[in-house]
């Protein structure tokens, strides 16, 4: 199907695999999958219906229960992506949702540009000779009318972070959450600590501010954001988000893609666009969020009493610690960053290769960036201009863009 979607017979294709016995609801979860949760159950349970299966067993979220057969449903409201429920079953009748289609009708049937935006944590998924020049020119052949770092846009989201770190943080005692690039972490928080969200900026996430700034700038455009993370899924797909984010394809699906498509993005030409800073290149791993934000901060307010103190979790696990840690009063950070995969996004359960290796390759292509903090960055400057904010501080507003009301 996916090769009738690059030729433009999906229709086609589709009537096909009804008349050969095809199921009609694994079907429609390929073709619509914004109608579904972004974990399909593909077939019936084997659990026996007495015991608690083990994807209900580690569901933080409450998001799985069973029906009258004894198969469990996933609930679309609840579930965030976090797969922990595929990583335990142990039949292996759950997976990931699959935006491949729709995404693909899009870009190669569809009359509006589609821009590919793809995650910080891309650097050398495709193989370490594919530049981000050269997956430019990838996408340019499958028919997307772009590619855009979401980087830039963690920029962006350093700057009005710093900013809300200055005007929030005025006291020993006081203390920030972020971070809103990960929606497990923000799930945690909404949703199990909620006592915590007055320390939660609103902010959405670069993933959020990067489709938000394609559509102001190009508004018939359509955005598909890229990367190792089914949770983006989930995302995309909050009320108070939905129809920002038009498809989230996982580097897997794309590499599916190139596949099929016969595209090797090793063997083409560079595109380069050097626009982001080290700081928002560095949010694909652990750490790196803490870090652009103090950066940040000491380059606005040098001389600010109060520093940037900052605790960071990784995995699940780590984050309910350390969140246990600040509610008993057992930490002096006054800012906390949660990731909820090992290692931060270069850990998705979608990447392509090793955290190890992707951590290395983020921090190569951090360093190797013109500018170390996003103020540093012109093209950040003269792109909130055009966005119509005229200082950096002008981020401190409500705007339809930036801001997120939780």
């Amino acid at each position: 199907m996916v090769q009738a979607s690059l030729n433009g017979d999906m229709e086609e294709e589709r009537e096909k695999a009804l008349q050969e016995g095809g199921d009609p609801y694994q079907l429609d979860c390929l073709l619509n999958p914004h109608k579904y949760p972004p974990v399909w159950r593909m077939e019936s349970c084997m659990c026996a219906s007495e015991h608690q299966a083990p994807c209900m067993d580690h569901c933080i979220f409450d998001a799985i229960s069973r029906d009258e057969k004894g198969n469990v449903s996933i609930d679309v409201d609840k579930c965030v992506g976090c797969e922990e429920c595929i990583r335990r079953c142990e039949e292996k009748k759950l997976t990931a949702s699959k935006d491949i289609l729709p995404a693909l009708a899009a870009v190669r049937t569809g009359s509006e540009p589609v821009y590919a935006m793809i995650a910080p944590a891309f650097v050398s998924q495709f193989e370490a000779e594919v530049t981000p020049g050269r997956l430019r020119s990838a996408f340019k052949k499958l028919g997307f009318a772009g590619m855009v770092e979401v980087a830039v846009f963690a920029d962006i989201l350093t700057l009005k972070e710093a900013l809300e770190f200055n005007q929030n943080i005025r006291k020993r005692e006081d203390f920030q959450l972020t971070s809103c690039c990960c929606p497990m972490w923000i799930a945690m928080i909404r949703k199990i600590y909620h006592q915590l969200m007055p320390h939660v900026p609103g902010s959405v996430s670069p993933m959020i501010a990067c489709a938000r700034t394609i559509k102001t700038l190009y508004p018939k455009a359509k955005t598909v954001f890229i990367g190792p993370c089914i949770a983006k899924k989930a995302e995309a797909k909050e009320p108070d988000l939905a129809g920002d984010v038009d498809f989230v394809l996982t580097f897997q699906e794309v590499q599916d893609i190139f596949d099929f498509a016969h595209i090797d993005p090793a063997k083409l030409p560079e595109d380069d666009r050097d626009h982001s800073s080290k700081a928002g290149r560095i949010y694909a791993r652990a750490g790196g969020v803490s870090e652009a934000v103090s950066a940040t901060v000491s380059r606005l307010y040098p001389d600010r009493k109060i520093t940037v103190r900052a605790q960071r979790a990784d995995g699940v696990p780590a984050c309910k610690n350390m969140i246990t840690q600040l509610l008993e009063g057992k930490t002096k950070s006054n800012f906390f960053e949660g990731m909820g995969c090992i290692g931060g996004c270069v850990g998705g359960p979608k990447a392509l290769i090793d955290r190890e290796i992707g951590c290395e390759h983020v921090n190569t292509y951090g360093g190797q960036a013109t500018y170390p903090t996003p103020i540093d960055n012109p093209y950040v400057i003269e792109l909130l201009r055009r966005l119509g904010f005229d200082t950096v501080e002008a981020l401190l507003e409500k705007s339809d863009i930036f801001t997120r009301d939780f």
